[in-house]
């Protein structure tokens, strides 16, 4: 599968890591309330790369997961799981960044300022002229001082991976 094709399900352990993800442009499918035949279930069902710290998971649906994959991750620190994940997948930590909702996983789509007058505060309505909505949830994004910590933070954070 392309790298730009790959889309992922994370157990319920890794709930950091599903949002730092979809901050990264990829489409992570994250639920934490799925018990572990659920999850292995959708990953089969929409073809994702299970994401997991649970080894026994693995061992007992391994037949299973061969189709699509998954990724045994050996940390407890989200820092360290998606260090993992990036290198082990060759993911692109530069061109995709901030084009999912980190909440929901939907799409972001460019929107009209005008669109967007009455559901963003008076001052940043003034101050952007670049705005986002969530295809799924409706939230609106825009590159304010949030954005910009977002992206400073990815890069410290990956630059050994890059």
């Amino acid at each position: 599968m392309a790298e730009g094709n790959l889309k992922f399900i994370a157990d319920v352990m890794l709930g950091k890591l599903a949002r730092w993800l979809r901050i990264l442009g990829y489409d992570v499918a994250y639920d934490p309330n799925a018990d572990d035949e659920a999850l292995v279930q959708r990953a089969v069902n929409e073809g994702r790369i299970l994401l997991t710290k649970d080894r026994r998971l693995v061992e007992r649906w391994r037949k299973k997961l061969r189709q699509y994959g998954y990724l045994l991750l050996d940390s407890d620190d989200w820092r360290k799981q998606l260090r993992q994940t990036v290198a082990h997948f060759g993911l692109d930590i530069r061109n995709r960044r901030l084009t999912r909702c980190p909440d929901c996983n939907g799409v972001l789509e460019t929107v009209s300022k005008e669109s967007v007058r009455y559901r963003v505060p008076f001052f940043v309505f003034t101050q952007h002229e670049h705005f986002a909505r969530c295809s799924q949830c409706g939230k609106i994004y825009w590159a304010g001082s949030h954005y910009e910590r977002i992206s400073a933070a990815l890069d410290e954070l990956l630059r050994e991976t890059s």
